[in-house]
């Protein structure tokens, strides 16, 4: 019997409202301090949130210098490029040399190219006395006003296409995009891709920035967002009674992943080894979880099933945990029903309190910090954990980073429309 390859994790990167590296990010999560703050990137002030997560401190200038070709990188790009400049570095990959063709990239990026300000102004340029689009009017003001290459860079496609370029990856390139699980599924999809053989390593993650006037209106306008606005650090308060919404926020996470015996070949540090891959979709609303957590629950059962383990075999679950009403108790009751009488004994934290909700980039990010708990022994907590909410009922780590032994950690990822990914991953043992 053929055995099943075995997937590697050998390099890490990161972009994050706490830090532009995983030393820096690691360290803000370990401390507990909070990445939101009030907006920048555009004034806000009109809006009913007008908190986020923003990427500090990015050198936005360092790719248009390499090449034209990056003259117009939206943020999304900008950000998947930077982590995953960091994540070959830390994996010590060879990009230009032999195995070019089995080296590929399934990543979960979402949008962060939108020009909002020009688009605006077509527009409302192009408004006649009766409130319809004079056609003509729009294409001259669009020639007049609107690049070419910065229309693409709204198609979370051109990530994919900086990426392959820059880093020379010739094998497989994907992209999906399905909304907060997109990251997780691009991982464990990646996984899928070296496990049957048609690629030996798979730079995958995801990055998203939807901090522009359209992304929060949406968010406002489903009421999804906090609006604890006079006090940002503690509005990310994920299963707390007082919890008012999620934190919008961006970046990217990438990891390298790997096959065991080739990254033996090459004598590549490893961090650890993904086990367990498990996708569902709840078939029910767009923005609501399924009431029972059907989905959840059938993603994490197929994580467990995939990595060979029991519920006995998890020492750690680093929670979706978004800081809305729905989400936060029902990834608890199913987290109970599925874990049963254990599920209390296991400790659960999201680092959404610290970092807010990355959108597309979230699961990437989150699987990292996984990863880290598994390598330094310290679970990040749940911070602006204050006052308990009786439908959860966990152990949510509160507010203060644990030491602990943790050789497995289930990860989370429920998105909009349903999508369910759960991740395991593992200590590696050879």
């Amino acid at each position: 019997m053929r055995m099943e390859k075995r997937i590697v994790i050998t390099g890490m990167g990161v972009m994050t409202p706490l830090g532009n590296n995983v030393r820096d990010t690691w360290k803000g999560l370990c401390e507990g301090r909070s990445g939101i703050q009030g907006i920048t990137i555009f004034n806000a002030e009109s809006f009913p949130t007008k908190i986020a997560g923003e990427v500090k401190g990015a050198d936005l200038m360092k790719w248009p210098k390499i090449g034209e070709e990056f003259s117009f990188l939206g943020r999304n790009s900008l950000f998947a490029l930077e982590a995953a400049d960091e994540a070959v570095k830390d994996a010590g990959l060879d990009i230009h040399g032999p195995g070019s063709e089995r080296l590929g990239i399934y990543f979960g990026a979402g949008d962060g190219g939108f020009d909002f300000t020009e688009y605006a102004a077509v527009v409302s340029e192009s408004i006649k006395a009766d409130q319809t689009v004079d056609a003509q009017k729009y294409f001259s003001n669009s020639q007049k006003r609107l690049h070419p290459k910065r229309l693409l860079e709204q198609e979370p496609y051109q990530v994919i296409n900086h990426l392959s370029r820059v880093f020379n990856a010739m094998g497989p390139v994907s992209n999906c995009l399905t909304a907060c699980a997109a990251s997780s599924q691009a991982i464990g999809e990646a996984a899928e891709i070296i496990r049957r053989g048609d690629a030996d390593v798979m730079i995958s993650g995801g990055s998203h920035s939807m901090i522009h006037p359209l992304g929060l209106a949406g968010f406002n306008l489903l009421t999804a967002l906090s609006t604890r606005n006079h006090d940002p650090e503690k509005a990310s308060r994920p299963f707390d009674k007082e919890r008012d919404g999620f934190v919008l926020s961006e970046g990217a996470g990438v990891v390298i992943l790997e096959e065991l015996e080739h990254a033996k070949r090459r004598s590549a540090k490893i961090y650890a080894e993904l086990v367990g891959y498990g996708g569902s979709a709840d078939a029910f609303r767009l923005t609501d979880p399924h009431p029972e957590g059907r989905g959840a629950i059938q993603a994490m059962k197929l994580a467990l099933r995939h990595a060979k383990l029991d519920v006995s075999g998890v020492d750690y679950i680093n929670a979706h945990g978004t800081s809305t009403q729905l989400n936060d108790s029902i990834e608890t009751s199913s987290v109970k029903e599925v874990f049963g009488d254990r599920a209390k004994k296991i400790p659960m934290s999201s680092i959404k309190s610290m970092l807010g909700h990355m959108i597309a980039a979230a699961g990437a990010v989150e699987f990292i910090s996984s990863i880290l708990t598994i390598r330094e022994g310290v679970i990040p907590a749940t911070i602006n954990y204050g006052t308990p909410d009786e439908t959860c009922d966990l152990d949510y780590v509160p507010n203060t980073a644990r030491e602990a032994k943790v050789e497995t950690v289930l990860s989370n990822s429920f998105g909009f429309g349903g999508q369910n990914i759960a991740l395991i991953v593992k200590k590696f043992n050879a």
